[in-house]
């Protein structure tokens, strides 16, 4: 923790709650590239933002080159779910209304190391959870949808992933953090998704071999009735305990053309992967 106070202390810190904003996911992967685009003109501070989504299925650049993608896009749109391919690494992830995304967003990325960025996530989402248990550890959890090192889970059982991104000296670091339940109905939904986009055939990606029982999502873990909202809550309380210099607000106008411009280039990334599955 007092790591993390220093981090947090060594900036003035802006939040932005995009919590309550219906807006379709890829806007979100825009609006933070603009953030961190107007950081690397010196223009904004060190960023937390926190969003959420109607149901949608966020896709990596490898799952575009599925053999079957169509086909397996077709059937998540028949479940409810919105197919999006987002600009950073990583494989899909389901998100909803019980999905909380937060942000980290800072702009001297040429000064912390990728590994060191990961961690400050970790420490952050140990910190919000601190009073109610010491048991969140990283690691990858072997089985789960989009798996990698910095995994974040409860007794081996996956509640949340992190993502990076990097553009020149600014950072995006991504997290969704599974709050309600059913967390094994999305990973079963992603289990299906990869059955319809592989169809046995080979591939010269390695596409996970989703275990829907990987997985839990924290409400569950923790045995609390905890809701994205309580998260929030929670969130900007240990804001403003340890940051002095935090002020809260939505995108400002300069930062309108950055947005502008990364929403376009996340427009035509989804036309090019997904033709005219995507909305």
């Amino acid at each position: 923790m007092d790591n993390l106070k220093d981090f947090l202390m060594t900036a003035p810190w802006r939040l932005i709650d995009h919590t309550t904003i219906s807006r379709p996911a890829w806007e979100s992967f825009a609006i933070d590239d603009a953030l961190v685009e107007s950081m690397n003109h010196r223009q904004s501070e060190h960023t937390i933002r926190l969003w959420r989504h109607d149901p949608t299925v966020v896709l990596g650049i490898a799952d575009a080159r599925l053999p079957h993608l169509n086909e397996a896009v077709d059937w998540l749109k028949k479940q409810g779910y919105q197919p999006v391919v987002r600009n950073s690494g990583g494989l899909a992830v389901v998100l909803d209304k019980g999905v909380l995304n937060l942000s980290l967003l800072l702009s001297n990325g040429d000064k912390i190391g990728i590994h060191e960025g990961y961690q400050y996530m970790v420490n952050f989402i140990q910190a919000i959870f601190a009073d109610w248990t010491d048991q969140i550890q990283a690691f990858e959890v072997v089985g789960s949808y989009c798996p990698g090192d910095y995994d974040l889970s409860i007794n081996g059982k996956k509640f949340a992933g992190i993502s990076q991104r990097r553009v020149r000296k600014g950072i995006a670091i991504q997290i969704y953090l599974s709050i309600e339940a059913d967390e094994q109905r999305r990973a079963k939904l992603i289990q299906t998704f990869y059955q319809y986009g592989i169809q046995n055939e080979d591939t010269r990606f390695a596409y996970p071999k989703v275990k829907p029982e990987t997985m839990e999502a924290l409400a569950t873990l923790l045995n609390r009735s905890i809701t994205v909202t309580d998260v929030v809550y929670r969130i900007k309380s240990l804001l403003n305990k340890v940051t002095p210099n935090l002020t809260e607000s939505s995108l400002l106008p300069y930062e309108l053309d950055f947005y502008y411009q990364r929403r376009q280039q996340m427009i035509d990334r989804n036309k090019k992967a997904l033709g005219s599955l995507f909305e």
